[in-house]
This record gives structure tokens, sequence and C-alpha cells, in this order.
């Protein structure tokens, strides 16, 4: 018989460079600069990448007045396409705008402070990591940032701004022991090329693994870790220029890496009325603090809603069957000590704010500089758990 407790659980996350990342920090950053001016404004702003071009869309209603052009370049400059050797140029990339305001028939049932539409949020946490995140997808995005670091710091002068990263972990009686596969791709220049014009360098390949993989995975692998650098042999056309981009399309990526669901909607590009991105916020918020509370080794949270409406319709706490008490006995538990209307969301979690363009590469979750991540309710859950 098939022994469930073992298997192999991989996840992936990607740098600035990728295409469909490119894309949710221009739209974040287009939110963040109408906040600063606005912080009550709707913005709900689309972005499309491919070759030269960047198109943006959406709905924005705002009293703000940004100049969103050099927002957009200074976004490719920061990421780093600042050189035609890449294949893009935040100098010469083409930019197109189709923006409309709020339907007024979804801003009617806003205005009231209801929900900005339906839909049903997830949030998750486990005790894998001091972060309260899998490891596969925390592992995956220090790798990925730590690419990006290396690339910035002109530590590896021939990296491209465009990358991804892959890891596997070995789980036993369901708990991570080990990385078993490695797969890290990265963008560069002619200059690493082999003589046949096909593969990297072996030496390149040697030093990205003794600057970027082996320091941030450490003892999670050995010598039966499998490990891919470029498997294709090489990568210099990348960014738009290899593939086309579109936000919100990195949402495994943005949350759990695959080993939580993933509710109805991405976040990037949208503000904080739309429960789509606030909610799951809040999710993760409510989880991640059952699980610093040790109520639970795991915990995933769902909140639904209808459009309009201020409370959410249904309220799921799942606690995998590791935890002390019961999710049918913390739901109710949950939905006195948070606030979970959208208004009550985003006073709570404080998301008028310009703190967006942050999320927008290497996770929304797993990092304490959001507000989000706090762990501030323990002792509340602690003391309306033991009077059970």
């Amino acid at each position: 018989m098939e022994n469930i407790n073992n298997w192999i659980f991989t996840s992936e996350s990607v740098t600035e460079g990728h295409p469909d990342k490119i894309c949710d920090i221009i739209s974040d950053s287009i939110l963040d600069a109408i906040l600063e001016q606005d912080p009550k404004a709707r913005v709900a702003c689309e972005t499309f990448a491919c070759n030269g071009l960047i198109i943006i869309g959406g709905e924005i209603t705002t009293t703000a007045n940004i100049n969103r052009t050099e927002i957009i370049r200074n976004a490719i400059k920061n990421i780093g396409y600042t050189d035609s050797k890449f294949g893009f140029d935040y100098k010469n990339c083409e930019i197109m705008e189709r923006i409309n305001t709020q339907s007024p028939d979804i801003a009617m049932g806003v205005d009231t402070g209801g929900a900005g539409d339906q839909g049903l949020m997830i949030g998750f946490a486990c005790s894998e990591t001091e972060e309260l995140m899998p490891l596969p997808i925390m592992l995956a995005h220090k790798l990925a940032h730590k690419l990006a670091q290396v690339r910035k710091d002109n530590v590896l002068k021939y990296l491209g701004p465009d990358g991804k990263t892959q890891v596997s972990v070995e789980y036993k009686n369901w708990k991570p022991v080990r990385v078993d596969t490695v797969v890290l791709s990265t963008q560069h220049t002619e200059e690493i090329l082999d003589k046949t014009g096909n593969q990297i360098t072996k030496q390149s390949k040697e030093e990205i693994f003794k600057t970027i993989i082996e320091p941030v995975l450490g003892s999670w692998i050995d010598s039966k870790t499998k490990i891919f650098i470029n498997p294709t042999g090489k990568f210099i056309i990348g960014g738009p220029q290899g593939d086309t981009g579109l936000t919100g399309r990195k949402i495994i990526v943005d949350t759990y890496g695959g080993m939580a669901a993933h509710g109805g909607g991405a976040f990037s590009g949208k503000d904080c009325t739309k429960v789509d991105r606030s909610a799951c916020y809040m999710a993760r918020h409510i989880a991640k603090n059952i699980v610093a509370a040790k109520l639970a080794d795991k915990c995933t949270v769902q909140l639904a809603y209808a459009i309009g409406e201020k409370e959410p319709v249904s309220i799921m706490v799942d606690t995998h069957k590791s935890g002390k008490i019961s999710g049918d006995k913390l739901a109710p538990i949950v939905r006195k000590l948070f606030p979970l209307t959208p208004q009550g969301i985003i006073d709570y979690l404080d998301l008028r704010k310009p703190v967006f363009t942050k999320t927008a590469s290497y996770g929304h979750f797993g990092r304490n500089c959001f507000k989000w991540e706090q762990t501030n309710k323990v002792e509340e859950l602690i003391k309306a758990t033991a009077e059970l």
C-alpha cells in the first residue's frame, strides 16, 4: 500500500523581470501612486506586456493627478530593463492606455461599505517555517530574490532581469526533510556561452550555484539533490521579448505555491475595496494567528462575500486534523475577534496606504513588512479558546 505520509512537493517563483511580474509591478506602481494622493480611490488596473509594448487598461476613479507613462517607465527601469541587450528597454518601449472609471452599478454597492464583488477568499498558514508558510514556496522565493540581488549588486554581471526558480521538497511523515530538486533559469548575456553557442559554461553554472543556490538552501540540499541551472542551455531572449506578460497570471507564486487553495481573483492593481485582495490578506492574517497561537499546525481559512453586502456570507476554518480545537468551534471565534466587513478589514490592516508595489514580487505572504503578517491576535485567540 502506498505510503501517503511521504511525498515530494514542488513550488516555483519568478524574479521581477519575468513578463508577468513586470505587469504586476506596473499595476501596483500605478495603484500606489494614486493612493499617495487619493487614499479612497477606486483602482482596477491591468497591464499587458509583449515585445516592445506595454498596454494598461482598467477602471480608475480618482482625484489624483499622476503621470502614468512616467510611472510605467520608472517601474521598468527599477526592475532592470535599462539596456536593449536584454530585449526590452524602459526608454524606448511603446505605451498604450485604455482607462475608464468604475462602473456605477458596482460603485453603488461599494459606496455603502459593501464588497466590490462576490467571491471566495483563502488564507493559509502552517508551522513548517518561521514565516508560518510552506517550505517549498519560501525557498523558491528566497532563491528568486537572491538571484535578483546578485544581479543588481553586479556580483554576477552577466545576469539579466528575467528569471525563474523551482524547488521540490521531500516530505516524510508530513514533515519536510530535504530538497530533492532545484531548477534555476536565469536570463544572461552572450559572454557566458561556451564554444557551441548553445550552452552556458560549466564555470558560470558553478558560480551561480556557489553564489545563489548554496547560500540560500544550505543544509536543505545534499549529495543526492538534483540541480538544474538553465536546463535548456541558454536564456538570452527573455522578458517581454521572449514571452507575453499579464497582470495576475502568477497567482500561485503570489500565494502558497500550490500547497493551499487559491480564491477567485488575483491581487495586483486592485485597491482595497476589492475583497479578492483585502479579504485574502485578512484570511491569511487569521490563519497565521491561529497557527502562531499553536491552536493548529496547519490552518486554512475561507471567507466568502456577496457584492454590495458588508458581512461575509460564510466563514470556514479548517485545521486539517492538526488542531487542538476543531474548525467549526474556531469559526465563531474568528467572527468575533476579527473585523470582516470590507471597511473593517481596510481600517484594521491600514490598506489605504501605498504599500502594494512591494507585494508584487516574491509573494504577498511570508514577509513581516506587511501588516497582515502580524501575529497580534495570539493572546486573544488563546484566551477565547481556553473558555471552550
